[in-house]
């Protein structure tokens, strides 16, 4: 493990947003980063499916990620834009976003993310994002 990716682990753990949703973060390395969450009961919309807002937020946070991951040590993102094609409903055990950097410049990161829904060895894709991340004072 190298202290890039410890800084990135414990900034996950501050999260609580993530620890509402049992999202764990499952794999980081340079410029990408996987993030996966059960559908939970509450977090289902009217015809039980995954919510939306669900989906959009692993796909951000994993896309936050993965660019944090590319940034010198001190650094921090926030997410500028981000836009999200919804393709299928979440419908599924788990979520599972994967985020990667397409392009780090000094001043914009442009990232990528696609969320799967998985039910035993099925994924389905069910959405994917394109956005920019900002580095920011921390």
């Amino acid at each position: 493990m190298t202290p890039q990716f410890d800084r990135i682990r414990d900034s996950f753990a501050r999260q609580s947003f993530m620890q509402t949703l049992q999202v764990r973060l499952a794999h980081i390395e340079h410029g990408r980063c996987t993030l996966v969450a059960p559908v939970l009961p509450h977090t289902t919309q009217q015809h039980g499916a995954g919510h939306a807002g669900v989906t959009f937020t692993l796909g951000d946070v994993a896309a936050g990620y993965a660019a944090l991951s590319v940034m010198p040590e001190g650094a921090e993102v926030m997410t500028a834009e981000i836009k999200i094609n919804l393709l299928r409903p979440a419908m599924g055990e788990t979520l599972e976003a994967t985020g990667e950097v397409l392009k780090s410049g000094r001043r914009l990161i442009v990232v990528r993310s696609d969320v799967h829904a998985i039910i035993g060895a099925k994924r389905t894709l069910i959405a994917t994002l394109l956005g920019t991340m900002v580095p920011v004072d921390p």
